[in-house]
């Protein structure tokens, strides 16, 4: 597997698209907004400690999937603004991106906050506000293994289809860092096809080893 630079992501990622909701229990919620009947999808390997995107969690990689590391090579000036509107978001910044094309229109990507022990609340709720056209975000807590996570649904304006499309993110502090875990689908794809992908990472989450 290649490793990609963040100017060779750049084209794949322009074609996505991107009242706060008090928190919700836990409790499964079938239907809009969370879609909690949409089961997790298989696994077939794991990213995080030993993957090619090291990151202070572990969660499954589902079958067809390919991770890679995002990384920010020097920019030229016309490109500066580019990136940085691509690869940093509400004070998060992207370290993986999870490309799930060889078997639906979508990606996974992971995201660390800047700061040292920010709250996974706290994390979330920047990202998810600094969203392109975001509306209507909604929280909730939840329990992935040993660990407690924090997860958000928002709409999306996508503005190449004129549509608003569903989106979900959890976040997780482990060691005094914060990860970020967002669904995305492609700009014409359908957003449920990544939640199978997305609640596999998030049944599966582990503190890396």
């Amino acid at each position: 597997m290649t490793r990609r630079t963040i100017a060779a992501a750049v084209l794949a990622i322009m074609f996505l698209g991107g009242c706060d909701g008090t928190a919700e229990g836990s409790g499964e919620a079938s239907g809009e907004p969370w879609h909690d009947e949409v089961a997790a999808a298989e696994s077939a390997g794991t990213v995080g400690v030993g993957s090619a995107c090291p990151l202070p969690v572990t969660f499954g990689l589902a079958d067809g999937w390919e991770a890679e590391p995002i990384e920010v090579s020097d920019p030229t000036d016309e490109l500066v603004e580019v990136l940085e509107a691509l690869t940093r978001r509400g004070g998060s910044t992207v370290r993986c991106e999870l490309d799930g094309r060889a078997v639906v229109p979508g990606f996974l990507r992971v995201w660390t906050a800047d700061g040292g022990g920010t709250p996974a609340r706290q994390a979330l709720e920047a990202f998810v506000t600094a969203g392109t056209e975001s509306s209507g975000p909604q929280y909730r807590e939840a329990r992935a293994g040993d660990l407690e996570v924090v997860e958000a649904t928002w709409l999306s304006r996508r503005r190449l289809t004129d549509s608003d499309v569903r989106e979900w993110a959890l976040a997780v502090t482990v060691a005094d860092q914060t990860v970020l875990i967002e669904a995305s689908s492609t700009s014409f794809g359908e957003p449920l096809d990544v939640l199978p992908a997305y609640r596999l990472a998030r049944d599966t989450l582990a503190v890396g080893n």
